[in-house]
């Protein structure tokens, strides 16, 4: 684990913010009327895709994947101009917020600035060729850090884009070497030293085919020496077995607990329940009251909370990655921002970033029970994952306890808890 890394981060949300597909513009200044109302959601970051120039050459879709990069060192003039780009950072920063943005270092597009002025930085198939390790990224090439002055290159860029943004969300950050992370680190604080580092770090599958494949393949493990936050890939694949009931909640519980011993005391994980490679949470999950108490679960978990601009609506449609497809705003029927900004208020507590953490459900039953004990006070969460009312066995004093999302008492009497359907936090 990053030695420096603040586990306040365990108490923060982020928002991930498509550009093009944000508003009907489809620019950087589109987004600052927005601000205030992201803010108010109870956002700390805001992470925006990638802001670069995207590459004409084997293009996917009519507006091109926004991994597929032709210059790191300029903005997409779809998007606007440098100017306006600091136009949106310092309208972030004005609501309190930080920015961070995308770094896509394992590959560029086929027709990049890197490949004209620096073919030798590139990986070579078998016949001589440029290409990429993985077979449907068709639209990218990949690079190979055997190059030390490609990593010069690298770090200098970020040290550009330091100088303007908080951080840096890391694309496949698994697939580079780590000294060249734990080097970035290093460098990139001489110009921020409060610079936020989360690496998109990949699913063991993909890891071990990497490796297989004797690429470079690193685990969480190695990924968190030089990054503050990971993803939750490591676990996903249960996640999305629990949703296809292919195992129980309690099952899935105990990944997640399993989790949270292999990993150094201040490790931070990105939670979430939807991001732009997965579908919405609400095109797999329709009944409202199990979104709502999904989104109560997402919150409660230890780490840092990302939200895809979007979700608060409740939309079930994911915008198209490599076409103009903006968000349909009006489009919904759910309204998720109060719940979320008690959430987030409640999320604040100390308990969240160094209580004791406790998560856990009966066999046959979908409610999620977990605790924070810090300091001889503990927070409770008890959600009902399936939306429905549950007569549930909790490890709990009888009494009368306030829920602190919606003010209603809960009575629970000789060790049973009836719930209503309505997620649950209370002290």
């Amino acid at each position: 684990m990053a030695k420096t890394t603040d586990i306040s981060l365990r108490n923060q949300v982020m928002y991930s913010i498509y550009v093009r597909n944000h508003t009907v513009e489809g620019t950087f200044e589109a987004i600052i009327p927005d601000l205030p109302r992201i803010k108010a959601l109870g956002v700390d970051i805001i992470w925006l895709m990638p802001i670069h120039p995207i590459g004409e050459e084997k293009r996917k879709g009519q507006a091109g994947s926004p991994y597929a990069i032709r210059d790191y060192r300029a903005v997409n003039p779809e998007y606007g101009d440098e100017a306006s780009f600091k136009k949106l950072v310092d309208a972030i920063h004005q609501t309190g917020m930080k920015c961070i943005i995308d770094v896509v270092y394992n590959h560029t597009s086929p027709d990049s600035v890197l490949v004209k002025e620096h073919p030798e930085w590139f990986y070579r198939r078998p016949d001589g060729q440029m290409g990429n390790k993985v077979g449907d990224w068709y639209d990218i090439v990949d690079l190979d850090y055997q190059h030390q002055d490609l990593w010069d290159y690298q770090i200098e860029t970020l040290k550009m884009w330091a100088k303007i943004v908080d951080g840096f969300r890391c694309d496949v950050a698994s697939l580079l070497p780590i000294d060249f992370w734990l080097r970035a680190r290093q460098e990139v604080a001489e110009v921020n030293p409060d610079t936020l580092w989360l690496a998109e770090s990949v699913h063991p599958h993909f890891l071990r085919e990497h490796r297989d494949n004797k690429n470079i393949g690193l685990s969480d493990n190695e990924v968190f020496e030089a990054f503050d936050i990971t993803y939750d890939y490591d676990v996903e694949d249960f996640y999305s077995a629990y949703l296809n009931d292919e195992i129980s909640l309690k099952a899935y519980l105990g990944i997640l607990m399993f989790q949270d011993g292999i990993y150094a005391t201040n490790y931070v994980k990105l939670r979430f329940l939807e991001n732009h490679d997965h579908p919405r949470f609400r095109s797999r999950v329709s009944d409202p009251q199990a979104v709502r108490n999904w989104v109560g679960f997402l919150y409660f978990q230890k780490g840092t909370t990302l939200l895809y601009g979007g979700q608060e609506k409740g939309i079930a449609h994911l915008p198209d990655l490599f076409n103009v497809d903006p968000i349909n705003w009006e489009k919904t029927d759910m309204d998720l921002a109060p719940l979320m900004k008690k959430l987030y208020d409640i999320k604040g507590d100390l308990a969240f970033r160094q209580g004791a953490y406790h998560l856990y459900a009966h066999e046959g039953q979908d409610v999620m029970i977990g605790s924070y004990k810090e300091d001889g006070k503990t927070i409770h969460g008890i959600f009902n994952l399936d939306g429905r009312h549950h007569n549930v066995e909790v490890d709990i004093p009888d009494g009368r306890y306030q829920n602190q999302l919606d003010q209603e008492f809960y009575v629970i009497e000789h060790g049973y808890l009836q719930t209503r359907g309505e997620p649950i936090i209370f002290s």
